[in-house]
């Protein structure tokens, strides 16, 4: 019997990767990590998606009020090792440590796409429609 498998990622995959979240989350905000640009920036860990045999987390962080995210992440991943040993007190159920590695989230700069396009002049004469056009149908 083989296993259908699917991109989607396992519950186990899912309930794993907010424990991380949140003890990354932790890690950050207690200040942990002995790095000017760290200590001074205030970093969002948005998600952490967990690989299938769940030895890689992979971290999507926003620098807050930082121009240049590139330097934020190149501190944290090179602090990745560091970070990865003060997560063993809250991570101590699991079998293995997972790697951290850390990724820019992009997911912000599109929502704000998607809402600059729908306050776009355009969009808003679209929704508002024409009176009594729905009676119509």
């Amino acid at each position: 019997m083989s296993k259908a498998t699917s991109s989607a990622p396992s519950q186990r995959m899912l309930r794993v990767g907010e424990q991380v979240r949140a003890a990354v989350t932790q890690v950050l905000q207690r200040g942990e990590v002995r790095d000017d640009l760290l200590e001074k920036t205030v970093i969002s860990v948005s998600e952490v998606r967990m690989s299938p045999d769940l030895k890689i987390a992979t971290a999507y962080v926003t620098p807050l009020g930082v121009a240049d995210h590139a330097k934020v992440i190149e501190a944290l991943n090179r602090n990745a090792k560091f970070i990865r040993g003060r997560l063993a007190g809250a991570l101590r159920q699991m079998k293995y440590m997972p790697d951290i590695r850390f990724r820019d989230d992009t997911s912000f700069d599109n929502y704000k796409k998607i809402d600059e396009l729908l306050r776009s002049p355009e969009v808003q004469r679209d929704l508002a429609g024409e009176p009594g056009e729905d009676e119509q149908e």
